[in-house]
């Protein structure tokens, strides 16, 4: 009796944001059957029903993905579904969107969690993509051994007061989320060797400043904003089309030894701003 191969499934979190529903349509059009993980229901909703529309296979399920028990259940219902095919976390907040350790919380030890939970479920020619930030480039400027450390073990117990006990300005919103992108541009180079002991592969993705909802909200808050877009070579923002379009690469066969490592996708602006505070 011949077993029926399983169903190819991708996992996506923040399904509901402008990234998130990209790269699902990009995955979802591969033939890929899609679990699409979101937060706000009245967003996973309008996703759900436009992926549909678009005649792809949708399973949405609601998460937060700063709780292991919500991450948890993603993972069993991502398990029921098929073979695990590609992972890509879109999830995260920005500086306007929460304070330093919501953002720390959010960002790094959710997408720790996320890792954690996933990795069981990866076989031979899985890819897990984790959406971080040219913002973590920018952080390498502040980065120290000690601060390494622990941004290396963000699932300590202790994660948050030993990480505000060594600097508490790192709770700024504005801080927080650089060093919350460079510690998940960190896991994945640190993730990389037991995903590729199953065959599996994982990468960060960095996008610099990008044309979606959550890019304009900080735009408009951040002055700066304006002056890297201006430094930029390409001369303008990213579409999030463009991030999905790498995050498909790097979930696809031709990016089958690429791993442990950070995908800039920034229009050439990261190395412009650091040379302007005179680099790393």
């Amino acid at each position: 009796m011949t077993v029926p191969p399983r169903a190819a499934v991708a996992v996506i979190t923040g399904g509901g944001g402008d990234m998130g529903i990209a790269c699902a349509e990009r995955l979802g059009a591969r033939g890929q059957r899609l679990c699409l993980a979101e937060l706000a229901p009245d967003r996973l909703e309008r996703a759900t029903a436009a992926l549909r529309g678009r005649g792809l296979e949708v399973t949405p399920v609601r998460c937060d993905v700063a709780d292991p028990g919500s991450i948890r259940h993603l993972a069993e219902t991502a398990a029921g579904l098929g073979e695990l095919a590609a992972l890509v976390h879109t999830a995260g907040l920005s500086p306007t969107m929460g304070d330093g350790r919501r953002i720390l919380t959010v960002n790094l030890i959710g997408s720790a969690l996320l890792v954690e939970a996933f990795r069981p479920l990866a076989v031979a020619g899985t890819a897990a993509v984790l959406v971080a930030s040219q913002a973590g480039h920018l952080a390498r400027r502040a980065r120290t051994p000690a601060l390494d450390a622990l941004l290396d073990a963000p699932l300590r117990p202790d994660f948050l007061a030993a990480l505000e006990a060594l600097d508490a300005n790192l709770f700024a919103p504005a801080a927080a989320y650089p060093i919350s992108k460079y510690g998940v541009q960190r896991l994945a180079v640190r993730e990389a060797p037991a995903w590729g002991a199953r065959g599996a592969r994982i990468v960060s993705l960095s996008p610099g400043i990008i044309d979606t909802g959550m890019g304009r909200q900080e735009y408009a808050a951040q002055p700066f904003m304006k002056t890297m877009v201006e430094r930029t070579p390409l001369r303008r923002q990213g579409r999030a089309e463009e991030i999905a379009s790498a995050a498909d690469f790097l979930c696809s066969a031709d990016a089958s030894f690429v791993t442990g490592t950070d995908l800039l996708v920034d229009g050439g602006s990261t190395e412009q701003v650091l040379a302007m505070f005179g680099g790393a």
